[in-house]
């Protein structure tokens, strides 16, 4: 079977093709104006603050609203909401394009953000649900794999393109106009691709209903349920990232071309990971390596959380960002095979609220966690600098509770332990 296995099996499918032509180019765009956005608030207002705001302008609408966009994309077509749903974010671009080549008011600029939120609250379960449509169920966990590698490699070239941009241009300006072109292109692959959306959800099925069956399934599905959870908390608990720039100046002692590789090294493991997988016959037993996987995160955030080694501490993160894309792709795989087409846009709704909500709350628990450990003295720890005691448990404690995590997982969801090969159901 293995002599027989095409890696790029996915990717022989015409609307696949343009699908991840067309992500990976909105994808760097997004990415360099996080990027942007960053710089030119921090330039203006020297407030950390500031930058925090940032990510809980924009997280608040796809909390609230993307159930609502996961029903919206499942009762009516999807590729007419993605189109919608991305014109729309071009213009927010544009807005912040215009604000701040005019020095527009911050409460505009963060009105603006919380307004990418919204639209991206739609255009996320109304996307992700267009991939299954775009390939033969044998070729999902392949989907998956060159999926998860397009979302890595914009996250290594978009900061550097933004981040260039910014330095050739001293604007940020520039990067927001690069954005609106590179949603362009997305819009130009949607509206090329020629598969068809099969299933709708019942006309007749009220939206409150609509809404809760989206919930009750995934609460149902000990598989999607399972992987969903363990992702969820290996990022809410093993926030390491979060806390890098205290462990680059306070512990591995490097400077700022350090940091940018540590906060480099686990987009790497991920992005070399996935393009291993493309070339494997797929997991013969996927709910271990599910466990094992995620295991094995909250392990190698321990040893990153205790290691003073700058060569340790980057192949850890690396780690890191290999066994998360393991777990990426089980779990993006078990979505698209285990989820009635009909209900599809809903589920990845849910899955957007589960990485939101972990994305932003792993950032507060990695800054509290800090604060309480630094602040008991018998947590002290010989060779370590008092700045650093706090940050060190914070990071060790969480990849604890990440293995936990995995033990009450496996216990409680049996039958995501005892799954094996995906494509065979």
């Amino acid at each position: 079977m293995a002599a027989t296995h095409n890696p790029f099996s996915a990717l022989q499918y015409r609307d696949f093709r343009l699908l991840m032509g067309g992500r990976l180019t909105a994808q760097i765009g997004e990415m360099m104006v996080s990027i942007a956005i960053g710089w030119e608030l921090y330039e203006r207002t020297n407030d950390a603050l500031a930058l925090g705001l940032v990510g809980l302008v924009q997280v608040i609408p796809v909390i609230l609203l993307s159930l609502p966009g996961g029903y919206v994309a499942d009762r009516y077509d999807r590729k007419r909401v993605t189109l919608y749903s991305q014109l729309f974010l071009m213009a927010m671009s544009g807005a912040l394009l215009v604000l701040s080549a005019t020095q527009g008011a911050l409460p505009l600029i963060y009105i603006v953000l919380a307004l990418i939120g919204v639209g991206r609250a739609f255009n996320n379960p109304a996307e992700g649900a267009i991939t299954p449509e775009t390939v033969p169920p044998q070729a999902y966990e392949n989907a998956a794999t060159w999926s998860g590698a397009v979302w890595q490699i914009s996250s290594i070239l978009g900061p550097a393109v933004g981040g260039l941009l910014i330095g050739l241009t001293n604007s940020a300006a520039v990067v927001y106009g690069v954005n609106v072109a590179a949603g362009a292109v997305l819009v130009v692959a949607i509206l090329l691709l020629r598969s068809k959306q099969t299933d709708f959800a019942a006309a007749e099925e009220p939206p409150l209903q609509a809404l809760y069956n989206g919930w009750k399934f995934v609460r149902h599905s000990q598989l999607i349920l399972g992987s969903i959870t363990l992702d969820m908390f290996a990022v809410l608990l093993g926030g390491a990232i979060y806390l890098l720039p205290i462990y680059a100046r306070d512990i591995l002692h490097v400077d700022a071309t350090g940091l940018g590789l540590l906060r480099a090294a686990p987009s790497v493991g991920a992005l070399t990971t996935a393009l291993i997988l493309a070339r494997s016959t797929g997991f013969q037993r996927a709910g271990a390596a599910l466990l094992w996987a995620v295991a094995g995160f909250g392990l190698a955030t321990i040893i990153f959380g205790i290691s003073t080694s700058f060569w340790l501490s980057l192949l850890m993160l690396a780690l890191t960002g290999a066994l998360d894309m393991v777990s990426v792709i089980i779990r993006h795989t078990l979505v698209m095979l285990k989820t009635p087409s009909a209900m599809r846009a809903r589920v990845n709704a849910v899955n957007s609220i589960f990485i939101g909500v972990s994305n932003e709350l792993g950032g507060f628990r990695a800054g509290v966690a800090s604060s309480f450990f630094g602040s008991i003295p018998a947590l002290a720890v010989a060779g370590l600098p008092a700045l650093a005691v706090g940050p060190t448990w914070a990071v060790v404690s969480g990849g604890v509770g990440t293995i936990l995590v995995v033990l009450l997982v496996a216990r409680y969801a049996p039958e995501l332990r005892r799954l094996g090969r995906m494509r065979d159901g």
